[in-house]
């Protein structure tokens, strides 16, 4: 391990034990703040982190099989997907591949199938290609579905991590579609597939025809946050994307203000010099997005969302918070309301 990937490491470690911020988005995705409260003073250097964060998956996956014994299948669903989460954490410490790496995010994915298996709602393990690699994702697909969210994550998260807008989307009766693309989640940590502007763009393109192929009669809708929401707005330029939500969609490094430890998370998963972002100036836009955006965003410049908006089509809409940070973690749920009731609206 070099000396730069190392001190990101610790920078990381130092960050999550000082700034109550850095939890914001983990607290959000199903870490209980009890919990966190708990183990967070214990996270004081790489061995403790992994340590730590696997024993307390360790528990939940002990937890849920006394609960999947004694038939309460969705509490113990549950419990292995924050089992999974606990070991995501674990392994999103380090920020390129590595055999610790691998081995954590291997449980992660074992305890979330777990948990699927005693899921009342279809899921389908499912791949699609991208240059010259396999892209892995899974569908949910719910009773009577209304249409289908494709979910595309920000770039050092993966599938396994948002399984409450999963769980938000399913409730409404919306088919959900969650990959790892290029340089996330177990497409990077598996397969060793890092992100390019161009794998990208062949990446959303082809998420969103396999979405059409395999679901023909409903609309298709596109959610995503951060990363993930500068390509939901290069999504939204398809002729058959219904609708889109962007929560803080981020720009070029040069327009953003990263910590140090983020920035080099970001170069260990590029597979070029230039970062994997769509350029907002020369996309042909078509379908109407709903931007949201956080007063307090360190990371994306008030005018920058600004003028992203006033390139946008006919029927774009916008809701600053200025109170939320980037991402607007604790608001996540009421947008993801708000997504629902947008894409239902004709």
């Amino acid at each position: 391990m070099g000396d730069r990937i190392s001190g990101a490491i610790d920078k990381s470690i130092r960050t999550a034990l000082l700034i109550d911020g850095f939890w914001e988005r983990w607290l959000v995705h199903g870490v209980d703040a009890n919990e966190l409260s708990d183990i967070r003073p214990r996270l004081t250097d790489l061995e403790a982190w992994v340590g730590n964060w696997s024993r307390m998956a360790e528990q939940k996956i002990s937890l849920a099989e006394e609960l999947r014994r004694g038939k309460s299948f969705e509490e113990a669903e549950l419990a292995y997907r924050t089992a999974a989460l606990f070991y995501n954490l674990g392994q999103w410490i380090f920020p390129e591949r590595c055999g610790q790496k691998e081995r954590l995010f291997a449980l992660s994915r074992q305890a979330f199938q777990q948990a699927d298996d005693l899921s009342a709602v279809e899921t389908r393990y499912v791949s699609i290609q991208v240059d010259n690699n396999t892209c892995l994702g899974r569908v949910r697909v719910p009773q009577s579905p209304k249409g289908c969210v494709i979910i595309i994550n920000p770039i050092d998260s993966s599938k396994e991590e948002l399984f409450v807008y999963e769980r938000d989307f399913l409730n409404a009766h919306f088919v959900t579609v969650s990959f790892d693309g290029p340089g996330q989640g177990e497409t990077y940590v598996m397969n060793g597939l890092k992100a390019t502007v161009e794998n990208w763009r062949q990446f959303v393109d082809a998420l969103i025809e396999y979405t059409l192929e395999q679901f023909p009669r409903l609309p298709v809708f596109i959610f995503g946050t951060s990363f993930g929401a500068s390509w939901v707005v290069y999504a939204s330029c398809h002729p058959n994307v219904a609708k889109a939500v962007a929560v803080s969609p981020a720009f070029d490094r040069q327009q953003m203000s990263m910590p140090d430890y983020f920035n080099v998370r970001m170069d260990c998963i590029h597979g070029d010099d230039k970062d994997p972002f769509p350029d907002f100036e020369q996309l042909r836009y078509r379908n109407p997005v709903f931007l949201f955006h956080g007063g307090r965003d360190r990371m994306v410049k008030r005018s920058d969302i600004y003028h992203l908006y006033d390139i946008l089509p006919a029927g774009k809409r916008l809701i600053e918070y200025e109170d939320e940070m980037h991402c607007c973690n604790y608001k996540l749920r009421e947008i993801r309301e708000i997504a629902i009731q947008w894409y239902m609206d004709n």
